[in-house]
């Protein structure tokens, strides 16, 4: 996968599935499960005694066969997590924890040769996430919100975490970057509270989500995809107005250019996940 080819994956991605470091009995599994991206997880999912056999598991799965991101550790491990990955074939994309500083991410890209996709997990990061998105090496922003939560001293829960969502969307939107990606639901058997949530945030501007479970991944993709109802209003807003035209009535709603190209917007996300499902 070239560079520009990886760095869209990373844009486009829906679901990002993690896997640990250290269960490389699941590594071609979860590459099966049907997430858009897989993530190798090098950092919460490994204690740290576990962590050198990690590096080489993730190491030689990549050198082999396999390709997936990498999620690598903050601070004093994120040294050899980096001397691990260096030169490997199968890294499609590094996922830094606790992105804080913009000249960091531009190192680790820099170093690896692939996309970064910057985790905001404290409250340095989301006061500098206009300027991390900034910095050429990140391909897309994700938040992580348990992390973020305790960093706070905050409840995981939806409004603690409201501003933090948006201040994510605004800065990716300032950067160019596609929609931001949001965190784990802790539901593994719950999927409705998945397609909630995910739902939730799709409507704040993410495009996203991280997963824990394989279980996850299709009630995230159905939140992700316009509704039957956003459609519906999407086809008829288009079909009662004009290309260029200023203004145009569906039912007792005036509708104008802004109406019209976000219906264009929804019906082009709805055509794009039925080809989506055809390739399935």
């Amino acid at each position: 996968m070239n560079g520009t080819t990886a760095r869209r994956s990373v844009q486009t991605a829906r679901t990002l599935l993690f896997v640990p470091g250290s269960r490389p009995d699941r590594f071609g599994k979860a590459v099966a499960a049907g997430a858009d991206e897989v993530i190798l997880d090098l950092e919460d999912a490994v204690s740290g005694p576990d962590k050198p056999a990690a590096r080489q598991w993730v190491r030689d799965w990549l050198c082999g066969t396999g390709a997936a991101a990498v999620r690598i550790n903050a601070g004093p491990e994120q040294a050899d997590d980096l001397t691990a990955l260096a030169g490997v074939p199968g890294l499609t994309a590094v996922v830094v924890a606790k992105a804080e500083d913009p000249d960091v991410l531009q190192l680790v890209g820099d170093r690896l040769g692939v996309p970064v996709l910057a985790l905001i997990e404290s409250a340095r990061g989301v006061a500098r996430a206009r300027e991390v998105a900034a910095a050429p090496a990140v391909a897309r922003l994700a938040i992580g919100t348990v992390d973020l939560a305790l960093d706070l001293d905050a409840e995981e829960a939806w409004e603690p975490l409201l501003s933090a969502r948006a201040e994510l969307v605004v800065a990716s939107r300032l950067a160019g970057l596609s929609g931001p990606v949001d965190g784990v639901s802790a539901g593994l058997d719950d999927e409705r509270e998945v397609f909630t949530a995910t739902e939730r945030v799709r409507a704040l501007g993410f495009t996203g989500k991280l997963c824990v479970h394989p279980r996850q991944i299709a009630p995230a993709h159905r939140a992700l995809r316009p509704s039957a109802d956003r459609v519906a209003w999407a086809t008829q807003v288009l079909a009662a107005t004009h290309t260029g035209s200023s203004a145009g009535r569906v039912g007792a709603e005036m509708v104008d250019l802004p109406v019209r190209l976000r219906a264009e917007r929804i019906l082009a996300a709805h055509h794009a996940a039925l080809g989506e499902a055809d390739g399935d």
